[in-house]
């Protein structure tokens, strides 16, 4: 016992610990994933997050000493997003046929994710702070946090609800989408991620990826496409407004 709390107090206040939890933790829920044959509500990000969260807050370890070693890992979110343009080099063909279609959905997606924030958030009498911050929840947590500080919202707060946007969609979108009767066949599967992709960004796009080829594809096509587009309209919008 005595050494395992010494290597306790050496892991939490060094660099060491928030890569090692981190690692270990994701490594477990992910292998809970598999045995529970990739159940929705299984996610190993929502469990990791929730885990980590637990182990935090029981042991007083500050947030800044854990991201000193989870950093490692969060660099690795850029090379991954962009690695999400492989498959849709693969289908290359088909997006130029759609490309479109394509862009009104992402622009009705976008609209309807970022509209439906405000307009509830503003029914139930948020701040008007919290409702910008709201605004670009859709789009992953580092845009997300520019948007925010642009148009008058608060960054943290904007990152808050862009991965509970992403979480929520990773966890319920298999149930949505069957609750609404949208097949599983290869137009199925299209709607599905690219719909995910929209309004769930980085987190939806790596769940559809693990579900299906396709869904995962179009899943990475709608998080770029609401990357850009919330970007260049969002502050427009809340500019003329």
């Amino acid at each position: 016992m005595p050494k395992f709390v010494e290597l306790w107090v050496y892991l939490s206040a060094t660099p060491l610990f928030g890569l090692t939890a981190t690692l270990v933790v994701y490594v477990l829920a992910q292998a809970a994933y598999a045995h529970l044959r990739q159940a929705a509500w299984a996610n190993p990000v929502f469990w990791t997050v929730l885990v980590i969260a637990a182990v935090l807050l029981a042991t007083g370890v500050p947030y800044p000493t854990y991201f000193a070693g989870a950093q490692f890992i969060h660099f690795l979110l850029g090379p991954a997003v962009v690695a999400l343009a492989w498959p849709l080099w693969q289908r290359r063909s088909e997006l130029r046929q759609r490309w479109g279609r394509l862009l009104l959905a992402a622009l009705a997606g976008g609209a309807a994710t970022a509209g439906s924030a405000v307009a509830l958030g503003w029914a139930v009498g948020l701040p008007v702070d919290v409702l910008l911050s709201l605004a670009p929840k859709s789009v992953t947590a580092p845009v997300a946090m520019g948007i925010a500080e642009k148009i008058g919202g608060i960054p943290a707060l904007a990152a808050v609800f862009a991965v509970m946007a992403g979480l929520i969609g990773a966890l319920a979108g298999k149930y949505l989408f069957d609750l609404c009767r949208i097949p599983l066949d290869a137009a199925g599967w299209t709607a599905r991620g690219f719909a995910l992709g929209t309004v769930s960004h980085g987190i939806g796009a790596a769940r559809a990826m693990q579900v299906n080829a396709d869904a995962g594809a179009y899943a990475g096509l709608a998080l770029g496409l609401q990357v850009v587009l919330a970007s260049l309209l969002l502050p427009l919008v809340f500019r003329l407004l």
